[in-house]
């Protein structure tokens, strides 16, 4: 087998260890990741698999980072060309609803779960979910801004304030889609957004 082609099965056996961990970490936490199951699940070695990543923490801290491309992918990378300002940010939110409403990830927000689940922790993998919460407020706060220097949002909005509503919202729709399985909740969901950024 040549270079090429090994490297090119290594990037494969990598990403197909990645989908399966995103998908069980999405709805059984990221301690849900065991190396003996995900060995098992996909016919591999522990030592096989364990060679892709290293250690326990290491693995979370791919899915993290894969999680996060999952998301990227999915709604920012779906309004792109959306004009900048309130609209841009009324279609981020619309992506945002969609992706849950969807069921991307079997279990729902992946970072809602993760979030949940390593909160109250200390180390790397807490660090890393809180840098891709942060990353995402900065990119709600820049639309936000946007939308209130074109006039199109009120010029004493409180921005904090706005950007914790909008998570609100979020939180509440993937309670109500997850736990309840209410099917109104993406209706509810936009209601709220309108109430929020204006109607339409």
């Amino acid at each position: 087998m040549s270079p090429r082609r090994s490297a090119a099965d290594a990037r494969e056996t990598r990403q197909r260890i990645l989908d399966l961990s995103l998908g069980i970490a999405s709805a059984e936490g990221l301690e849900g990741l065991t190396i003996g199951r995900l060995a098992a699940e996909l016919g591999m070695s522990k030592a096989g698999l364990l060679g892709h990543f290293g250690t326990k923490e290491a693995l979370q801290l791919a899915v993290v980072d894969e999680a996060a491309a999952v998301f990227q992918r999915e709604v920012p990378g779906r309004v792109r060309q959306a004009p900048s300002g309130l609209r841009h940010l009324r279609a981020v939110c619309e992506a945002w609803v969609s992706y849950l409403e969807r069921n991307v990830l079997p279990g729902g927000c992946f970072f809602t779960a993760a979030t949940a689940e390593f909160d109250g922790r200390r180390g790397p993998v807490r660090d890393a979910l809180a840098g891709m919460n942060a990353l995402w407020r900065r990119d709600l706060r820049i639309h936000i801004r946007r939308a209130v220097s074109f006039g199109e949002l009120p010029p004493d909005t409180d921005v904090d304030q706005l950007i914790y509503d909008l998570l609100g919202v979020m939180l509440a729709l993937n309670h109500f889609l997850q736990l309840e399985r209410d099917p109104a909740a993406p209706h509810r969901a936009r209601r709220s957004l309108d109430r929020l950024l204006g109607g339409r």
